[in-house]
C-alpha cells in the first residue's frame, strides 16, 4: 500500500460504511473530498460529473487493464494467472489505443442503431418465451428468468452460438464477471477456469466459420482473421468478452431499473400509462444505477484533472453514479423521473470507449420493460429489501430478485 503523491482525503472502501450503502458513501464523498485516495487500490476516486466528464474526455487516460488485481498476488499466484491475465490484455477497451481502435472500428458495423433496431423483432419474441415460461407460476426471479437469459440469448444469436449451450455461456458469466471486481485468488481461478473454457469451446466454431461462413460475429471475426486485421487468439479473446459484456450490462439494467420502478410506484404507474416514455426511463435507470458504476482509468503522460496534476501511471476510479447524481448537472439528482430531460448521463461512457453495445442494451431494455409492465399488470416485488450484493469498489450487483404477479 502507498500514500498518494497528490494530497487529497483517504476514502476506505472497506468500510462498514461502504459496504452497507456505496451510494451514501459516493454522495458523502462527492460533497465533501470530490477527488479521494482509494487505500488500498492505490488509486484516485472522481465522483464530480465535471471531473469524471473530463477525465472520460482526456486522451491522456486510457481504460485501466483489469489485471491490476492479479499483480496484487503473489508471485506464485501471478504466475499461475497468467493465461487470465494475456486473455484480457487482448480484450477490445483493455488494449492500448490502436488496438482498442482496431476492434472498434472491425465490429461498429454490426452495432450500428439501424442495425440493432432491426433486432427488435427477435427481442420481443425471446422476451415473450421468458414470460411465457413463468406467467402461469405467478411468481419469478427476475435475474434468472428474464434479466439474463435475454440478453445472452440475444449476443449469443449474434455471434452464432448454438441455443442448446446458452446455459452454459451464463455459468461462464457469471465466474467471469470476478475480474470486473476486487475478487479473492479463488474466484479468479475460477473466472480463469471459465475464460480458458470459453476460448477452448468457442475454437472449433472459428474454424467451423472459416469453412463455412455465415451472417454472425463469428464469421465476420473468421474473415478479419483471413485478412490478417485480428489474431486467431484475439478473435477468440474478443468473442468470449463480447459473449460476457454482451449481456452482463444489460442483465444489470434490467434487474436495477426494475427495482428503481418498484421503488417508485408513481413512475411505474405512469409508464404503465404511457410506454412511449420507455425509451426515456430506461436513460433514467442507466443514469440512476447504470451497471457499470465505477470504471477504471490510468494516466499515460502527466495529466491535469480536478485542480490537481497528476503523474503518468496514476490510476483513477471514476464514480459513473455518483457524477451522475450531481445536482450541479441533474436537478433534483436523487429523484427517479422516467420524464427527465435533458438526461445527458454518462453510464456507457464517452469518446472513444463508449460502450459498442449501449444501442444494444437501449433495444433490448426498452422492449423488455413494454412487454414486462404489459404482460404482468400486477407486478410486484416479493422482498422486504432488495438483495444487494456489494461489489468493491462502492458498486453493487443483484444475483436474484423475486417478484410476484
Amino acid at each position: 500500500m502507498s500514500a498518494p503523491a497528490v494530497p487529497v482525503p483517504v476514502c476506505d472502501v472497506f468500510s462498514p460504511e461502504a459496504m452497507a450503502d456505496p451510494l451514501a458513501l459516493l454522495r458523502r464523498t462527492r460533497t465533501e473530498s470530490p477527488v479521494s485516495w482509494l487505500t488500498g487500490l492505490d488509486s484516485y476516486l472522481l465522483t464530480r460529473n465535471a471531473d469524471v466528464v473530463a477525465a472520460l474526455r482526456d486522451p491522456k487516460l486510457i481504460g485501466g487493464n483489469l489485471t491490476q488485481g492479479v499483480d496484487r498476488l503473489s508471485p506464485d499466484e501471478v504466475a499461475e494467472l497468467r493465461p487470465l491475465r494475456e486473455s484480457i490484455e487482448r480484450w477490445m477497451g483493455h488494449t492500448n489505443e490502436t488496438d482498442h481502435v482496431r476492434f472498434q472500428q472491425l465490429l461498429k458495423r454490426y452495432f450500428t442503431p439501424a442495425m440493432v433496431n432491426g433486432l427488435r423483432p427477435r427481442v420481443r419474441e425471446l422476451t415473450t418465451e421468458l414470460l411465457d415460461a413463468v406467467e402461469a407460476n405467478g411468481r419469478m426471479d427476475v435475474v434468472a428468468d428474464l434479466a439474463y437469459p435475454l440478453p445472452a440469448n440475444v449476443i449469443a444469436e449474434m455471434l452464432g452460438m448454438p441455443t442448446s449451450d446458452r446455459e452454459q455461456l451464463q455459468a461462464w458469466s457469471r465466474d467471469i464477471s470476478a475480474v470486473f471486481t476486487i475478487a479473492d485468488v479463488d474466484d479468479l481461478r475460477a473466472g480463469q477456469r471459465s475464460v480458458l473454457e470459453m476460448q477452448d469451446y468457442l475454437r472449433p466454431l472459428l474454424a467451423d466459420r472459416r469453412a463455412d461462413p455465415r451472417e454472425d460475429l463469428l464469421s465476420m471475426f473468421a474473415d478479419a482473421e483471413a485478412r490478417g486485421v485480428v489474431t486467431e487468439d484475439e478473435a477468440l479473446a474478443n468473442c468470449v468478452l463480447l459473449l460476457f459484456a454482451g449481456h452482463e450490462t444489460t442483465a444489470g439494467l434490467i434487474s436495477n431499473g426494475l427495482v428503481l420502478l418498484l421503488e417508485n410506484p408513481d413512475q411505474l404507474a405512469l409508464l404503465r400509462e404511457r410506454p412511449d416514455l420507455t425509451p426515456g426511463a430506461v436513460e433514467e435507470m442507466l443514469r440512476m444505477d447504470g451497471p457499470a458504476g465505477v470504471i477504471s482509468r490510468v494516466a499515460t503522460e502527466e495529466v491535469d484533472l480536478a485542480g490537481h496534476r497528476f503523474q503518468a501511471g496514476d490510476r483513477f476510479y471514476l464514480a459513473m453514479n455518483a457524477g451522475n447524481r450531481d445536482p450541479e448537472v441533474f436537478a433534483d439528482p436523487e429523484r427517479f423521473d422516467v420524464t427527465r430531460k435533458p438526461n445527458r448521463h454518462t453510464a456507457f461512457g464517452m469518446g472513444s470507449f463508449y460502450c459498442l453495445g449501449a444501442a444494444l442494451a437501449r433495444v433490448e431494455a426498452d422492449e423488455c420493460f413494454r412487454l414486462l409492465l404489459d404482460r404482468l399488470p400486477n407486478l410486484r416485488a416479493a422482498y422486504e429489501r432488495p438483495p444487494w450484493r456489494n461489489v468493491v469498489p462502492l458498486n453493487h450487483r443483484l444475483d436474484t430478485l423475486p417478484v410476484e404477479f
